[in-house]
């Protein structure tokens, strides 16, 4: 391998904010943040989903807000037309 051209490979932290989950992985990924992790300091990162969240990997569905943009509008503009 030539030297000075590869990323630098580390343990990061990545922390699922859906299930407030946090997975130590070896990764090129960089980043300003850190955090206090099992008594040492590793880089951070925040993921929305990952496998302790997403629905395909737990088997339960999430439930999607009923009072979204689209059934908003539904409501209000929905008999508008109809006699």
């Amino acid at each position: 391998m030539k030297p000075n051209i590869h990323p630098n490979y580390q343990q990061v932290v990545f922390h699922d904010t859906a299930s407030n989950t946090h997975f130590l992985v070896g990764s090129t990924i960089q980043t300003k943040r850190t955090i206090e992790f099992e008594g040492k300091t590793y880089p951070y990162v925040t993921l929305d989903v990952s496998s302790a969240s997403h629905s395909f990997y737990t088997g339960k569905q999430r439930v999607a807000k009923k009072d979204g943009r689209v059934s908003k509008f539904k409501n209000r503009f929905g008999s508008v037309g109809t006699k």
